[in-house]
């Protein structure tokens, strides 16, 4: 079975041209579209059901930079292990206790200049580990890159967190 890059026939890399993406999406999807297949047998429709849902499933992961680097990982035989391995360098920790400390006098100030700044610093710090993510899984160093998705994942859940401090304000 192909992978997603070889469905859409791009090279196995992070760095993907999305104007490529597009093009070989919209090429795929014009040859399995249900409405090309209204007169077809039931068989018929139904694999070209599937081979739209997959494509749709394979745009969506390469499009997502998160979504494309597990997948790489995971395509080259590195399991992030997301929820058995949540082991992560000391000072990304630190930084992380010391943002949940900034979250948390926020909140009790009602404080959204301070939470604007958090969310900020959260965005810089996930847009650089996305960078050097990429840089890793290029240059085929999987296991490094599975543990900046992990950093990643948990910038998301934080920043998800900050969101939700945001909402709160407004409420």
């Amino acid at each position: 079975m192909q992978n997603h890059f070889e469905l859409f026939q791009l090279p196995a890399r992070f760095a993907v041209d999305a104007d490529a993406l597009d093009a070989a999406y919209r090429e795929v999807q014009g040859r399995v579209h249900p409405d090309r297949f209204v007169n077809a047998t039931d068989a018929e429709k139904r694999v070209a059901m599937q081979w739209a849902t997959r494509a749709n499933e394979a745009y969506a992961t390469l499009r997502s930079p998160q979504k494309r680097a597990q997948y790489l990982c995971e395509l080259n035989g590195v399991d992030l292990q997301t929820e058995s391995n949540t082991s992560m360098p000391a000072a990304f920790l630190m930084q992380q206790m010391e943002w949940r400390e900034e979250l948390d006098d926020a909140r009790s100030s009602k404080d959204a200049g301070a939470l604007d700044a958090l969310d900020a610093q959260v965005r810089r710090e996930r847009k650089g580990m996305l960078e050097q993510v990429g840089r890793q899984l290029d240059a085929g160093d999987y296991h490094a890159a599975a543990q900046g998705v992990r950093a990643m994942m948990f910038l998301d859940k934080f920043g998800d967190e900050v969101q939700y401090a945001f909402e709160a304000l407004d409420a």
